[in-house]
């Protein structure tokens, strides 16, 4: 009988990615519906050390999973299998407080950003998302801190526990042997998409009015107003806006060199002059030092690009994509050299599949922006420059290459061999996980409401 980390392996990944990833669907899961206090009225299903599980938490996950099965039949053992899960998400908590795996108060504060961006840009504004839940974003990222900062540190016990697993060549072919062959996956069309970008460029006029605009606010404040209503008011940061700016403690080299390099000349209350970085431009109130960390808030002013701006880097692009074609320098150096998207750059321009981390992608699963695009294009073929929006939302142009069209087939060592190393590698890790799990089984205290006790959530394999 296969071990519990393995039975639970893909469930866990669910359940673990679905609450970082924030998908709209899971929004009145994520805790930031509820009043604070309230979510005790739930009733605890699960007690592991001072760690709790909440009905409301599986029963969640439940409905998340039925809205996925659209009408079939859910797995008798569904609610154990997520019982499980979470159990051993919360035993990597309890385990770290003993082995002291932390996380900083920056990184959550990163997360928690990462994650209001997120929801303003699916609602639309700060403001909209505030009517939705009723809480100003300050209140929704407060209610949010407590679990993220228990997901920061379920990943980084994950890391500590298989990060540093790998698989061979021979394991991989190890691997694929062993599956039977009727039930070898058979993959649609795939495609590898390369890309360059270059951003559109900002002109003078559009930079020295946010320039002016922030002296405006400084002056402002050093006659009496507040920094934070002033920040509240006009700041762009859809993080810190909302809070007057704040953006917490950071350590050295964990902000932009520019803001920082401005920040730490100052002494509590000083404002900055205008400060200039990759996201815009900044007016910084520097508030405290504790230790080798510092505090501050900021006003920041995106300026806006227009048409004629684009069409710099269009030009660019089409020099790029003309010295291409002549075999002047290859797509891939080309998108090193040139492209400012650091993810695809560094991948010769290729996407990425999320999913297992190669460069082939499902052609029905493609971005409908691309999708239409590369439809009627052949291999080799390389798009002129087309508008394009980057994932922080700045204006910017790309050109597309299509660098191969993989037709439907059955999985093979020779075409799918980053596919099944992938599969390999997880199986892997899921072994390590597994091992783990058994070592430290019955360090915890388990207490399992009595409608749960059935799950068997730490029994030992075969048990």
């Amino acid at each position: 009988m296969q071990r519990i980390a393995r039975r639970l392996s893909a469930l866990s990944l669910v359940v673990f990615g679905a609450l970082l990833a924030l998908p709209q669907a899971s929004h009145a899961q994520l805790g930031i519906s509820r009043p604070v206090g309230q979510q005790l009225l739930d009733g605890i299903a699960v007690k592991v050390d001072n760690q709790i599980i909440l009905r409301s938490e599986i029963e969640g996950i439940v409905a998340q999973e039925a809205a996925r099965a659209q009408g079939k039949p859910l797995p008798p053992d569904l609610r154990c299998k997520i019982v499980q899960s979470l159990v051993l998400n919360k035993l990597m908590i309890a385990r770290a407080e003993v082995d002291s795996v932390t996380v900083t108060d920056a990184q959550v504060n990163s997360e928690l950003d990462r994650r209001m961006n997120y929801f303003v840009q699916q609602v639309g504004s700060e403001k909209k998302l505030e009517e939705m839940y009723n809480k100003p974003v300050r209140v929704l990222k407060e209610d949010l801190r407590p679990q993220v900062h228990d997901q920061l540190v379920q990943q980084k016990m994950q890391e500590q526990i298989s990060g540093k697993v790998a698989i061979t060549p021979r394991e991989v072919k190890e691997y694929f042997d062993r599956v039977p062959k009727d039930s070898i996956p058979y993959f649609s069309t795939e495609v590898e998409v390369g890309q360059i970008v270059i951003p559109a460029q900002v002109n003078d006029a559009a930079k020295q009015a946010a320039i002016a605009q922030l002296n405006d606010l400084r002056a402002r404040v050093l006659a009496g107003e507040s920094f934070e209503a002033l920040a509240k008011q006009y700041s762009q940061d859809p993080g810190s806006g909302a809070q007057g700016g704040y953006l917490g403690f950071f350590k050295k080299g964990e902000l932009v060199p520019e803001y920082e390099a401005a920040s730490r000349k100052l002494e509590p209350g000083q404002l900055s002059p205008v400060v200039e970085s990759q996201f815009g431009f900044h007016l910084i109130q520097f508030i405290e030092r504790k230790g080798d960390s510092y505090s501050t808030r900021h006003i920041l002013l995106k300026p806006v690009t227009g048409t004629a701006d684009a069409s710099v880097a269009a030009t660019k692009l089409t020099r790029i994509r003309s010295q291409i074609l002549k075999d002047s320098i290859s797509f891939s150096k080309a998108a090193k050299e040139f492209s400012t998207d650091k993810m695809t750059a560094a991948n010769g321009g290729l996407l990425a599949n999320r999913q297992d981390g190669g460069s082939r992608l499902p052609l029905d699963k493609l971005d409908p922006a691309i999708f239409f695009i590369i439809d009627t294009m052949k291999v080799g073929h390389i798009t002129p420059p087309l508008p394009y929006r980057t994932d922080d939302g700045k204006e910017a142009m790309r050109i597309l290459y299509l660098k191969s069209n993989t037709p439907p087939h059955q999985a093979n060592l020779l075409d799918d061999y980053q596919k099944i190393s992938q599969a390999a590698l997880s199986q892997k890790k899921s072994k390590a996980l597994d091992d783990w799990y058994e070592k430290n089984r019955d360090t915890v205290y388990l207490e399992v409401a009595p409608e749960y006790a059935q799950c068997k959530v730490l029994a030992s394999n075969g048990q």
